[in-house]
């Protein structure tokens, strides 16, 4: 990315399951859903949102053979679309094994995002 406008950061978490694109999903909704950019395409290339460039950074605290790139990418609405995965987050207990909702174990997953938004 030549130039970052911005950078949003969220925090996702799945209590039960633990599926960790689910939580990567969470933290990116996290990190984008409260923002409105109306004068985003004015900053871009030939002030066209189409040369918007996002890149999602993701701290994930296990089972980053299981996260879903494309599942994060289909979120973001507009650009084009980049993810990064780093070893982060957090995998904690839950405090109790929940088979109705597809629980392995007591271990709830918190991951941490970085939104950059830019050209």
């Amino acid at each position: 990315m030549e130039q970052i406008l911005f950078i949003q950061t969220g925090t996702g978490i799945d209590v039960h399951g633990q599926d960790v694109t689910k939580a990567s999903i969470r933290a990116v909704e996290d990190a984008i859903y409260g923002n409105s950019m109306p004068g985003i395409a004015q900053s871009l290339p030939d002030q066209r949102i189409e040369n918007m460039k996002v890149n999602v950074r993701l701290a994930v605290p296990l089972d980053r053979d299981n996260l879903s790139i494309e599942k994060v990418k289909d979120i973001i609405p507009y650009g084009t679309v980049t993810v990064d995965v780093t070893d982060g987050g957090m995998a904690t207990s839950s405090g109790i094994i929940l088979e109705d909702k597809q629980d392995d174990n007591d271990l709830m997953y918190i991951v941490n995002t970085a939104v950059e938004v830019g050209y």
